[in-house]
């Protein structure tokens, strides 16, 4: 869906109702595109969000609370020192443009009272937000210069207003010009569709719906698609979806937040976590290439036995080998039928020195077996645990999920900590909690998001407590509360699936998930996070399901 003109002057409307009058208190950015405004009015704080990120950029009030940056960016201490403490006076948007003013009174430096304009263009990847004192640009987030765009946007210029689009005004509509939806500023192919399907083709209806926008009536809903996850929304028209899944809305701010704020925040985890993802990628790639080099090992001594039968062989025949021999056939006294065994030999060496040689190799080859077998224990260990820190990463919900992931991943030593000026900057320690799901017949059940979280959870359930984690493929550890230390099926067939959807195998059918009291899960000593051995359990097979998911209450 496009954030077109007709929603931009939903959330005008109801952003003017509710912030008009209404104090500026708080400026955070607590991304490099969002500025997040706190002001007081009506009693209660609000939290406007603007935005300019080129796939999402759009304003409305939010409830999300993310966690701000150590230092503010210079825009933020820009506006911080022009409009904080400030009073806004109204909010504007030009016809049916994607534009919109916020007009804030604030006292300046010498304690004049002035007016500043903050201005958020919705245009994709051109969107900005803009500090402006009069016609001058104070600041702005993107700087655009004159060698890349006929229309410079940098602190101290002329601002230079959007070009005006070869299309008509919605708002001056009149019967004998009225043409096709698409030919009116701030209409977008979805709305215009709407139209279409309501007989919009007449001037009556497009008019009729114009009225309403005039008058900031609005009906805001979300359609959904078949797999119920949001496709499109609109503020007018829903009747045309009859049979459809639809969502609706009382507030735009609302709707708007519910429709972009998954979408956003996937996008930035997926953007925040590459450096991890391609960190994690190469380490287990880096693993994966060990064992195949331990296996070429493993296939060049596969036969390292023979060279110690050449050496008691030799031993045992001394006395019948010639000097200077390049070969001697022995009998195999280890073999029922004595058969004979031709051994290659070293003419500048003894009988005797040639029986050590085979004794010495036979002994490097033994130790570099030895050796193999715990080093591809460790490499297989440090294997499972790297995909088990993939999955995290693509599990993970939110920043803190992602930051939890980095600095487990420091601890371990897989990645340096960042460096302030030469010196070793102190990692904040970030805690998540993990998911908590309650089934119908109220049994409580937590999933770990990541390797920490695994390990909180394993080791804080009780005995009786059942726990759960797909075969073979990594994913979460997942907990179910036991009642008198009893589990019921049902809860147990809930957690099976959560344990499933919440792998490396969600897509997939008949998953394997093992599962047994938590009195039969320990930790091996000096095991990283999360890595646990069981026994005594018993698997079940299920296909994971999201719907399922879905029906259990989210805590």
């Amino acid at each position: 869906m496009a954030f077109d003109g007709i929603a931009v002057a939903a959330l005008v409307h109801e952003l003017g109702a509710k912030l008009a009058g209404g104090r500026i208190d708080k400026i955070n950015m607590p991304e490099r595109d969002e500025v997040v405004l706190t002001i007081r009015a009506g009693g209660e704080n609000h939290r406007l969000l603007l935005s300019c990120n080129a796939n999402y950029p759009r304003l409305h009030l939010t409830k999300k609370i993310k966690e701000n940056p150590l230092a503010a960016p210079l825009f933020c201490m820009m506006l911080r020192k022009h409009i904080q403490s400030g009073r806004v006076i109204s909010i504007e948007q030009s016809g049916l443009e994607r534009i919109v003013h916020i007009n804030i009174e604030a006292y300046n430096e010498m304690g004049d009272l002035g007016q500043k304009t903050l201005v958020i263009e919705i245009m994709g990847r051109h969107s900005n937000i803009i500090l402006m004192d009069g016609d001058v640009v104070l600041d702005c987030i993107k700087h655009v210069s004159l060698g890349t765009s006929m229309r410079p946007m940098l602190p101290g210029r002329e601002y230079i207003p959007v070009p005006k689009q070869n299309k008509k005004n919605p708002f001056e509509l009149k019967a004998d010009d009225f043409t096709h939806p698409l030919d009116y500023i701030g209409i977008s192919k979805f709305s215009a569709g709407i139209f279409e399907q309501m007989q919009g083709e007449s001037h009556e209806v497009f008019n009729g719906v114009m009225n309403d926008i005039a008058r900031g009536i609005f009906a805001p809903y979300i359609l959904f698609n078949e797999e119920q996850k949001p496709q499109e929304f609109a503020f007018f028209g829903s009747e045309v979806f009859c049979g459809d899944f639809i969502r609706r809305f009382e507030y735009p701010s609302e709707m708007v937040e519910f429709y972009y704020g998954t979408k956003d925040v996937s996008d930035r985890i997926r953007q925040r976590s590459s450096d991890m993802r391609r960190v994690v990628q190469n380490l287990i790639d880096r693993c994966i290439n060990k064992e195949e080099i331990h296996q070429k090992t493993l296939r060049s001594i596969e036969n390292r036995d023979e060279l110690r039968l050449f050496g008691e062989l030799i031993n045992a025949n001394i006395y019948a080998i010639s000097s200077g021999a390049k070969s001697v056939k022995l009998q195999n006294f280890y073999d029922e039928n004595w058969a004979e065994v031709d051994v290659q030999l070293d003419e500048r060496k003894t009988a005797v020195e040639n029986a050590q040689m085979y004794f010495k190799k036979y002994a490097k080859q033994k130790r570099t077996a030895d050796a193999l077998v715990v080093q591809r224990a460790q490499n297989a260990d440090e294997l499972a645990y790297l995909e088990a820190v993939m999955q995290s990463i693509v599990q993970a919900e939110d920043m803190a999920d992602l930051s939890q992931i980095r600095e487990e991943l420091q601890v371990e030593g897989f990645i340096k900590r960042i460096k302030n000026k030469g010196k070793q900057q102190k990692a904040k320690s970030v805690t998540t909690k993990p998911l908590q799901f309650v089934t119908l017949d109220g049994y409580n059940i937590y999933v770990g998001k990541n390797n920490a979280q695994n390990d909180q959870l394993t080791k804080s359930a009780t005995a009786d407590d059942i726990w759960l984690h797909t075969k073979n493929y990594p994913g979460s550890h997942v907990i179910v509360q036991a009642k008198n230390g009893q589990v019921s099926n049902e809860a147990l067939e809930e957690a099976a699936n959560l344990a499933a959807y919440y792998s490396k195998a969600k897509g997939s059918s008949m998953v394997a998930v093992d599962y047994c009291p938590r009195k039969n899960v320990k930790k091996p000593a000096k095991a990283k996070l999360g890595m646990v051995v069981y026994d005594n359990y018993k698997t079940a097979y299920i296909t994971p399901s999201e719907e399922r998911v879905k029906k259990l209450s989210l805590q």
